[in-house]
């Protein structure tokens, strides 16, 4: 009985043109935001990398210099796009994509695409993420909403009841018949991503990124059966068509809308973050008790002089075996550095903090616990963001030590005429950023792939027990 309940579903479904015409929407635009998701990453990607390149040889084709105005002359980091960025677009559009790479200076990124987009883009983006998250759940709602409220209505409810089947066991064909339908309206739409995917053959299939896609589809899965299931229950509740369909449409305007806008304001009250300009001066305030390289006044500067005269036991600066401009600011650039890092760090956790209350709201709902798993999956989560901003940072304290370290060693005390030849740059290696594995994502959201796993056991598990104490014939 079961199975034919199923069948029944189905085959109602199909019927009714309203349906199949909110479907085929969906499934157009699922496929259109595929194709688009694709054709920018391809784009951006090709852009960045291009840029990437130009900024590396004009660092490298740079003529014969002081290291220390090679240093000051500095170079950029471009954050390569993501292979699965096209899936879901997460923070890429509000991060910055490019960081200038200067001495005795740790720079915030620049150039995010709302920065160089119309306010219309402040409106939100069609990607696959989008329709998946708020879209399908929309058509289940339409899907499921009068699964009993509409035998109730049509008193047919009894007939089944007399023929020895359950509540329950109604309920499992119902859900049974309404997955075949989802499965009929998705599988095409995914079909056509995977092709369009292996078209765009820049994208790298290697086992992280089958890992990854075996996951979107996993979680996904889990959060289309979590909004079905209550949908089920929702109606089962309710006596008419109508007030099931209302109070559907409230729980999502309310997991959707309300509720993820609620939880950030409540992240951002709890855990306030510094604005720029105080940040701006407390650091360099700190970065200020440091050894200054460009004052020779300064008493740090001295108490360093006097150390390394002691140790190799000379009586001037100028019989040192090193220049002792190059070793000043070497250990300034590491004060500074590690001043700039402990200030970044506080940043970040306090922006980790703020994230966490939406995070725990997971649990009360899906729609978050989807949204920071599919977010971390792409790799356009914050996490993911500050990892790059942390390559950066080191990429960029190495090349000013190297500089620093060839000052010290190849030219003498207060020499600033002499150049160096530029292959002493040229030879440098290149910023290479590298995303990190998928276990990374799964490491920074599991409170939300916790709470998505609650929600689908939980419903799993009591769907029979609750149907049969909700419902009401």
């Amino acid at each position: 009985m079961i199975r034919t309940i199923s069948q029944k579903e189905v085959t109602s479904v199909l019927r009714d043109k309203r349906f199949v015409l909110i479907g085929v929407i969906v499934v157009l635009l699922l496929v259109a935001a595929v194709i688009t998701g694709i054709i920018s990453y391809k784009q951006l990607s090709a852009e960045r990398t291009i840029a990437q390149q130009e900024a590396s040889n004009d660092f490298k084709d740079q003529p014969a210099r002081h290291p220390h105005r090679m240093a000051h002359y500095g170079s950029y980091a471009f954050r390569p796009k993501s292979s699965f960025s096209f899936f879901d677009f997460g923070l890429d559009s509000y991060t910055g994509t490019m960081v200038y790479l200067e001495a005795h200076q740790q720079n915030s990124s620049n150039f995010s695409t709302v920065q160089q987009s119309g306010s219309l883009l402040r409106f939100g983006e069609l990607t696959v993420a989008f329709v998946l998250q708020w879209l399908i759940p929309l058509l289940i709602i339409f899907l499921s909403f009068n699964t009993f409220t509409q035998e109730k209505e049509d008193a047919t409810i009894k007939n089944l009841l007399s023929q020895g089947m359950t509540v329950g066991e109604i309920a499992l064909g119902k859900l049974h018949g309404y997955l075949k339908v989802l499965t009929l309206i998705l599988v095409p739409a995914l079909l056509a991503t995977f092709v369009f995917m292996f078209l765009a053959n820049d994208l790298k299939f290697n086992g992280d990124f089958l890992l990854r896609l075996a996951l979107f589809v996993a979680a996904y899965s889990i959060y289309f059966f979590i909004f079905l299931a209550l949908c089920i229950l929702v109606s089962a509740f309710n006596q008419y068509s109508r007030t099931a369909l209302i109070s559907l449409l409230a729980i999502w305007i309310f997991c959707c809308i309300l509720l993820p806008k609620i939880t950030a304001n409540m992240g951002s009250l709890l855990f306030p973050a510094p604005v720029k300009a105080e940040m701006d001066a407390l650091v360099h305030h700190a970065a200020s008790k440091g050894i200054d390289g460009h004052n020779p006044q300064d008493k740090r500067r001295a108490d360093l002089t006097k150390k390394l005269l002691a140790k190799y036991k000379v009586d001037s600066v100028s019989q040192l075996p090193v220049n002792i401009d190059g070793v000043i600011m070497a250990e300034g650039e590491a004060y500074s550095s590690r001043v700039y890092a402990e200030e970044f760090d506080k940043l970040a956790d306090t922006f980790r903090k703020q994230s966490s209350i939406s995070e725990w709201a997971g649990f009360v709902n899906p729609f978050q616990a989807i949204r920071y798993i599919s977010m971390g999956l792409a790799g356009t989560d914050a996490a993911h963001y500050v990892h790059f901003l942390k390559a950066a940072e080191a990429y960029r304290y190495q090349l000013t030590q190297h500089l620093n370290h060839l000052q010290a060693s190849k030219l003498k005390y207060h020499d600033k005429d002499t150049r160096l030849d530029s292959s002493h740059w040229k030879n440098y290696p290149e910023f290479e950023y590298r995303q990190p594995p998928v276990t990374f994502a799964l490491s920074r959201h599991w409170i939300s792939i916790a709470a998505l796993l609650t929600w689908g056991i939980l419903l799993l598990s009591l769907f029979r027990y609750l149907i049969s104490r909700l419902f009401k014939p």
